[in-house]
């Protein structure tokens, strides 16, 4: 029994990279906003936010890795995998350390904080990259972007999960 349960979560686990993943790289097809280049919808953290709370932290962790870098391979952007680890790095802390303070709860702001997070990241990252801080004044754009499509995201999750059966109740179900 014990067995059939690891393999039920290995193969939830690769189900929610693939969901992650195909988001990921559907929404780097997406031209969102013209004007403001780099600003995405992070559909893909959805994703992390349903596993961060339905299942564990390293769960979620190894997902966003997995997507991270297949991502960056599937698209064809190596260089994105530089600003992709480290936005994802610190947006993925940053949504842990909300989640278990806020005991799952405010999802919405779990995901505002995550994508503040994510383009602090980014920012960090270009800054090293260009070994210049004239990359910060980029910055206010992207946080009044990381709250507007933080907020939709978080609410997108909050409604999927509703909708989702309990992951006890789906293993009920197959018995």
């Amino acid at each position: 029994m014990q067995h059939t349960t690891k393999v039920r979560h290995m193969v939830l686990m690769a189900l929610y990279t693939a969901i992650s993943l195909t988001l990921f790289v559907a929404e780097a097809q997406i031209p969102f906003t013209p004007m403001i280049p780099g600003i995405k919808l992070g559909l893909s953290n959805i994703m992390t936010l349903i596993i961060i709370t339905r299942y564990t932290k390293k769960d979620a962790l190894t997902v966003m890795i997995i997507k991270i870098i297949l991502g960056s391979l599937f698209s064809g952007q190596i260089m994105g995998l530089i600003y992709s680890l480290a936005g994802g790095v610190l947006c993925f802390s940053a949504m842990s350390i909300s989640s278990w303070a806020l005991r799952k709860n405010y999802l919405w702001f779990t995901s505002i904080l995550g994508a503040v997070f994510h383009n602090t990241g980014q920012i960090l990252a270009a800054a090293a990259v260009f070994r210049s801080w004239s990359v910060i004044y980029y910055y206010p754009f992207l946080i009044i972007s990381a709250v507007i499509t933080g907020l939709a995201t978080g609410i997108t999750a909050s409604c999927i999960l509703k909708r989702l059966k309990k992951p006890d109740e789906c293993a009920a179900s197959d018995q």
